[in-house]
């Protein structure tokens, strides 16, 4: 009711709604159009064809590749394992993290500015464009913010409650939340020093400090054995471009929002509380991006996708500035006070339509694994053979196996589960070239000639070689990013 939006205590009604509605809201989000149209994409393969082998399997992997998603990886093995391969399975983890974040933000929210702060933000984080992306894809990056938003609205229970004697077991979830979410992705850890940034804004007590630092540091001791050994594979993120200038951009307007946010949210019960959203979200939004700026600089490491939590903070100030706006129009305009959020939600969801159907379309992603594999089907015969260039694209066989049935995968020596790897092992050049002349057809799955790179593996320049010099092309279709050539051979 208008007359209650001022600082009138809160019923019990209003403490549920707060996090009840942004749960729902994001739930609805993230189920609507989860399959994207039977669509899944090179990233989301990954997922989907290690989580089918088994946990001794996975592990071997870690110890080749994808070390720093292996707890994530064996997650999603038990979900398949109990659910079934799908994509609701592959992708529902992600629209309830996406979910319990939202949740988060809206309970910080209300903490520290109100009942329409938190509510604002709540909704708010689901429709963020980066959020949508990542709300339906079968990747770690939603349950790290998921666990991001945790382990902030414990720091806000912290510092509002002070260093008594029974706060160590909010401490211990909050060291845990941490650790998880470094184990999902050790780029995580860019909360702590958006967290100690918080604990400077709001002159923390040296307690306070020494309780964060110590959990902090049992969180960071944990994932460091991780850390490490991933670190051996760091050519798995060789192909992130060097830092420039456009890319500074998107983090530019970020910080600008949130800066306004920020601006926007300051008076009122904010302003006057110590431990404001301010203090919260705007470290949270901007010690992260500007973190993975700075380690950018050493090795390229940017990626959005890395830092997605940082859009808890991005959440918590535009509520904030929603809760501002409320509490200017209700002396002047009581009746309509009450309609700010729903309003400013429901335009935002109407401005932003072309973004949400955009990321529910397969057209959102550079490729579909699912697609071509439906047009190998259709075009095979059997004893082909079949061939993948790069090798990296057999995930399209790993996926759907049954479309690939009695296809000869003539360049493959060792398979992906059995070698430990993400592609298998393949013949060298003249073995595979030898296999390929004594074969009539050859389908060829690769990427769309749009997005396709020339081939720069030896193996795959023999593999091109041989099909240009003795086959002739029969068929050839392409579809959503991949494509699949059928060559016989000539005479």
């Amino acid at each position: 009711m208008p007359s209650d939006i001022p600082h009138i205590p809160e019923s019990r009604r209003r403490r549920v709604l707060v996090w009840l509605v942004p749960l729902v809201w994001t739930l609805g989000l993230g189920l609507w159009g989860l399959s994207r149209q039977d669509s899944v994409w090179r990233d989301e393969a990954a997922t989907w064809q290690v989580a089918g082998r088994s946990a001794g399997e996975i592990w071997a992997m870690l110890a080749n590749v994808d070390a720093v998603h292996g707890l994530y990886y064996l997650l999603m093995h038990g979900l398949f394992e109990v659910f079934g391969a799908s994509t609701t399975t592959l992708r529902l983890p992600s629209v309830l993290a996406v979910s319990a974040a939202a949740t988060c933000v809206a309970l910080i929210g209300r903490r520290l500015a109100g009942f329409w702060a938190g509510l604002g933000g709540g909704l708010t984080l689901g429709l963020l464009p980066a959020v949508q992306f990542y709300l339906q894809e079968g990747r770690p990056y939603a349950l790290v913010a998921a666990g991001a938003g945790l382990s902030t609205l414990l720091l806000v229970s912290l510092l509002e409650r002070g260093p008594g004697r029974r706060a160590w077991p909010r401490w211990a979830a909050y060291g845990i939340a941490v650790l998880v979410c470094a184990l999902l992705n050790w780029l995580s850890l860019l909360v702590l020093p958006a967290h100690a940034a918080t604990l400077g804004w709001v002159r923390a007590g040296r307690r306070i400090w020494l309780r964060w630092a110590a959990y902090g540091s049992g969180a960071v001791a944990g994932a460091l054995p991780l850390i490490l050994f991933s670190r051996r594979q760091s050519e798995q993120v060789s192909w992130i471009p060097p830092l420039t200038w456009t890319m500074l951009i998107g983090p530019g307007i970020l910080l600008a929002v949130g800066g306004l946010g920020a601006w926007a949210g300051r008076s009122g019960r904010a302003e006057r509380k110590a431990l404001s959203v301010a203090a919260v979200g705007l470290p949270l939004l901007a010690v992260p991006q500007l973190g993975l700026i700075g380690l950018s600089l050493v090795q390229p490491l940017f990626q959005d996708r890395y830092v997605l939590f940082s859009m808890v903070g991005l959440a918590l100030l535009i509520g904030a500035a929603l809760g501002a706006a409320v509490r200017a129009c209700a002396p002047r305009l009581p009746r309509a006070a009450g309609l700010v959020v729903p309003g400013v939600v429901g335009v935002s969801v109407l401005a932003l339509l072309p973004v949400e159907l955009d990321k529910r379309a397969p057209a959102s992603r550079i490729d579909d694994v699912l697609a071509v594999a439906g047009e190998v089907a259709e075009l095979k015969r059997d004893g082909d053979a079949v061939l993948f260039v790069p090798a990296a694209r057999r995930d399209t066989a790993l996926v759907s196996p049954g479309a690939f049935a009695g296809l000869a995968d003539v360049a493959l020596a060792v398979s992906p589960a059995a070698s430990a790897t993400l592609k298998g092992e393949e013949e060298d050049p003249a073995r595979i070239r030898a296999a390929l002349l004594g074969q009539r057809r050859v389908l060829l799955v690769t990427d769309a000639e749009k997005v396709a790179k020339p081939p720069s593996a030896d193996r795959d320049k023999a593999k091109t070689a041989v099909l240009r010099e003795h086959f002739a092309v029969v068929a050839d279709r392409q579809l959503r990013g991949r494509r699949v050539t059928v060559y016989e051979r000539r005479g």
